[in-house]
């Protein structure tokens, strides 16, 4: 009677004109090779963040997986990122 845990990232997405990266991560558990639960997590992943002189500073996606951090790095253009970085700035409170 063996119990294992596993995590799987089974759906990644990029949606929206800023490329957003949409993950859903599966921990599954097993018991004896078959299947008991699996219980989802999302998250999403934008090009980054504005820093207080409203330079952008890239999303730090060094813990992710392999597959996620290549569709960032694919998508996420230098026009990408500047479009998001004009974004955020629109976006700020006055």
């Amino acid at each position: 009677m063996a119990l294992a845990e596993s995590i799987e990232y089974d759906k990644i997405e990029v949606v929206g004109t800023y490329k957003a990266v949409q993950i859903r991560k599966a921990t599954v558990i097993k018991k004896d090779g078959v299947e008991l639960t699996r219980a989802f997590e999302r998250y999403v992943l934008q090009a980054g963040t504005l820093d207080g002189n409203d330079d952008l500073v890239d999303t730090d996606i060094s813990s992710e997986p392999a597959e996620v951090q290549a569709i960032c790095n694919a998508v996420w253009t230098q026009s990408v990122k500047d479009a998001w970085k004009a974004k955020l700035i629109a976006d700020k409170p006055a």
